[in-house]
């Protein structure tokens, strides 16, 4: 119990996804528009090069994205659709999926997300990938790559997404 109400509910309605307990994660901040997902990289995680899965990347964008715009919209909500871009190799030792509601509706709320791996040695974890590291100027904006981080840790952006989110109708009693 954190003594925030959303906070605890958010978190009660996590642990009973059960992928959620699976890939181990955890709403670390929840109201206002936002939600923070986190989960610890392990090896189950990781695909055949090493790096964190795209999949697990997609999945915490997915589950923040929706956190986030419950707080907008209610706590009944369903995914529509979202878009991933990824922009380098996820490796560290935690991934943090922060989301933010960019347009609300009464319906449907339009949220963006930033996936960030913390406590990863960037130049040494994904040395020889393409495209990484190589001054082609992902990262050197402020704010991108390898940047001090809201978390105090040092975060590398590794992917964005966005997603449109509905507010889910009851369901219908199929009794006549």
């Amino acid at each position: 119990m954190t003594g925030d109400p959303a906070l605890d509910l958010a978190r009660k309605v996590l642990d009973s996804q059960p992928f959620s307990r699976l890939v181990g994660a955890r709403v670390t901040a929840f109201g206002d528009g936002e939600a923070v997902l986190e989960l610890d990289v392990r090896p189950e995680l990781l695909q055949q090069n090493g790096f964190l899965h795209g999949g697990v990347l997609s999945y915490a964008a997915d589950n923040a994205i929706t956190f986030a715009a419950g707080t907008a919209l209610g706590p009944a909500v369903l995914t529509a659709g979202f878009s991933i871009q990824y922009v380098r190799p996820a490796v560290g030792r935690s991934l943090i999926a922060r989301a933010a509601v960019v347009h609300a509706g009464r319906r449907q709320a339009v949220v963006r997300c930033d996936l960030l791996t913390t406590g990863g040695d960037r130049e040494t974890d994904v040395e020889g990938v393409a495209g990484v590291g190589d001054g082609m100027g992902v990262g050197d904006e402020p704010g991108g790559a390898d940047e001090p981080g809201r978390t105090g840790r040092r975060e590398t952006l590794c992917a964005v997404a966005q997603g449109t989110v509905l507010a889910a109708e009851p369901p219908r009693d199929s009794a006549p």
